[in-house]
C-alpha cells in the first residue's frame, strides 16, 4: 500500500512538472540586430532550404564531371541449357549445358569532339553558380530581417509618440473641464478637447496593432515556434535603437561595386558561360569519339575431348585479359547535331541579353536607393531642431492660454503640431535605417559590418 502511494505521488509530480512547458530561452534574451542576423542564418526556413538547393547542386556537378572519367563495368552471366536442344558432332564430346561468364572492363573516353574539357569546365561553373545562387538568397532575407528589425523599432516609438499625444489631449481635457465647471470656458471648449482625444486614439491603436504583426513577422523570419499560449504580446526585447550614424556614399564606386559583387550577376555570368560550353558539346556530334579499354574476363570450357567423351567440367574454365580502342562516328544523323548547336547558339545570344538587361537593372537600382538614401537624410536633417521648437510652441501655448491671449484651438494646434514632429523624427530615423539597408544590399555589400562605412 506504501508503494502505491508513493508510486501515485511520483506519477502525480510528473504530470504536474510535464504540464508546465518552460518556455523558450529566446523569450527573454535581448536580441541585437547582429545577433538576430546570426539566427536567421541558422534557422530562417528560406535560407536552410537555400542551403540544401546548395548541397544538391554538388551532385549536379557530380553528374557533369562523369562524362570525362574513366568508367568500370562488371558483367556476369549464367545459362543452364536442356539437353535435348544442344547440338553435338560426332567424335566431339558433347557441349555442356551449363555455362558461364564473368568479365571486367575499364573504358576511358579520350576525344569527344571537345566535350570532355566542356564537362569538366561545366561543373566548375554549376559549382560557382550554385553558390552565387545560395548569396543571392542569403543577401535577400538578411535584407528581410533587417527591416523587420527596423520595423519593430519604429511602431514601438510609434506607440510612444501617440501614447504622449493622447496624454496631452487628456490633460487637455481635464483642465478644461475644470475651467467648465468653474464657469471660465463654454462647454464648447470640452467637446472640442474630447473630440481631439477621441481622434488621437486610433493611431495609437493602428501602432500597437502594427507592433505586433511585427513582432510576429520578426519571430518568423528568425525560425522561432512560439508556444501556444503565447497570444499577442511576444516579449522580443530589441536592443539596438534606430540611430543617423553618418554614411559617405560615392555613387560612381557604388556602382561599379555593384557590377561586380551583386551575386546575381555572377549567377548570370556562369549562365552565359555554361551556354557557351553548352555551344561546343552541341558541336561534339560532328566529331568522332575515341574510347580506350581494358578488361579480364572469365568463361567456362566449352570444348574436351576427355576419355569419357563428356563436356568439360563446370568447374573447368579459361581466362586473361583484353584491351584495344574503339572509335564511333556519327557520319549522318539527320542533321540532329546542327539542330542541337542552333538551340545553344541562341539560347547563348539569351543570356547574353539577359546578363546586359540586369546589369541595367541593377544600376537602375542602385541609382533608386541612393536617392531614397539622399531623401531620408535630407529629411531627418530637417527634423533635428523641430520637435525642440514644437514643444517650446506648445509650452508658450499654454502660457500664453493662461493669460487670456491665446484660445484653446491655439493649444490643440500647439498639441498636434508637436506629435506630427515627434512622428516625423521616428519616421525619419527609421526611413534612413531602411534606406541605408537596402543601399547596401544594392552595392552587393550584404557581408558589410553594420557600423557606418565607405563603400
Amino acid at each position: 500500500m506504501k508503494s502505491w502511494t508513493f508510486l501515485s505521488l511520483v506519477l502525480g509530480l510528473t504530470v504536474a512538472v510535464g504540464a508546465e512547458t518552460p518556455a523558450p530561452f529566446w523569450l527573454s534574451r535581448p536580441l541585437s540586430l547582429a545577433e538576430s542576423l546570426n539566427i536567421a542564418l541558422a534557422q530562417n526556413p528560406t535560407i536552410l532550404k537555400a542551403r540544401s538547393d546548395l548541397e544538391a547542386s554538388s551532385g549536379v556537378v557530380v553528374q557533369t564531371r562523369a562524362v570525362a572519367l574513366p568508367q568500370l563495368q562488371a558483367a556476369g552471366q549464367y545459362k543452364d541449357t536442356d539437353r535435348s536442344s544442344i547440338e553435338n558432332f560426332p567424335g566431339i564430346a558433347s557441349m555442356p549445358d551449363q555455362n558461364w561468364n564473368a568479365g571486367l572492363r575499364l573504358v576511358q573516353s579520350v576525344y569527344q569532339g571537345g566535350k570532355l574539357l566542356a564537362s569538366l569546365r561545366a561543373a566548375t561553373v554549376t559549382q560557382q553558380q550554385a553558390l552565387a545562387q545560395y548569396q543571392t538568397i542569403l543577401a535577400d532575407t538578411l535584407l528581410v530581417v533587417r527591416l523587420a528589425y527596423y520595423k519593430i523599432l519604429l511602431t514601438e516609438q510609434q506607440i510612444t509618440v501617440n501614447q504622449a499625444s493622447v496624454g496631452l489631449l487628456q490633460k487637455e481635457l481635464d483642465d478644461q473641464q475644470i475651467r467648465f465647471d468653474a464657469g471660465m470656458v463654454p462647454h464648447f471648449n470640452v467637446l472640442r478637447a474630447k473630440v481631439a482625444l477621441a481622434n488621437a486614439r486610433p493611431p495609437l491603436i493602428n501602432a500597437q496593432n502594427n507592433y505586433r504583426i511585427a513582432k510576429n513577422t520578426l519571430a518568423n523570419l528568425l525560425g522561432y515556434d512560439l508556444p501556444r499560449d503565447i497570444w499577442d504580446n511576444i516579449p522580443l526585447n530589441l536592443t539596438d535603437p534606430l540611430d543617423a550614424a553618418p554614411f559617405a556614399i560615392n555613387l560612381p564606386d557604388a556602382l561599379l561595386r555593384a557590377l561586380e559583387k551583386r551575386p546575381e550577376l555572377v549567377v548570370l555570368r556562369k549562365t552565359e558561360e555554361l551556354q557557351g560550353l553548352n555551344i561546343i558539346d552541341a558541336a561534339s556530334g560532328y566529331k568522332p569519339n575515341v574510347q580506350l579499354f581494358a578488361g579480364y574476363n572469365w568463361m567456362n570450357r566449352q570444348f574436351a575431348n576427355p576419355p569419357t567423351g563428356e563436356g568439360p567440367a563446370l568447374n573447368d574454365y579459361l581466362d586473361g585479359w583484353n584491351a584495344g580502342a574503339q572509335v564511333s562516328w556519327n557520319i549522318f544523323d539527320g542533321l540532329l547535331t546542327h539542330g542541337k548547336v542552333v538551340q545553344a547558339r541562341a539560347l547563348h545570344q539569351k543570356s547574353k541579353t539577359a546578363l546586359e538587361e540586369k546589369a541595367r537593372q541593377i544600376e537602375l537600382e542602385v541609382r533608386t536607393a541612393y536617392s531614397d538614401f539622399i531623401g531620408a537624410q535630407e529629411v531627418l536633417e530637417s527634423q533635428k531642431t523641430v520637435q525642440d521648437e514644437a514643444e517650446e510652441s506648445l509650452r508658450e501655448a499654454h502660457a500664453r492660454a493662461s493669460a487670456g491671449t491665446a484660445t484653446q484651438l491655439d493649444v490643440l494646434d500647439a498639441e498636434t503640431a508637436l506629435t506630427t514632429a515627434r512622428s516625423t523624427q521616428v519616421q525619419a530615423l527609421h526611413d534612413y535605417d531602411a534606406a541605408r539597408a537596402r543601399f547596401e544590399r544594392a552595392i552587393g555589400n550584404d557581408a558589410a559590418p553594420l557600423s557606418p562605412t565607405k563603400p
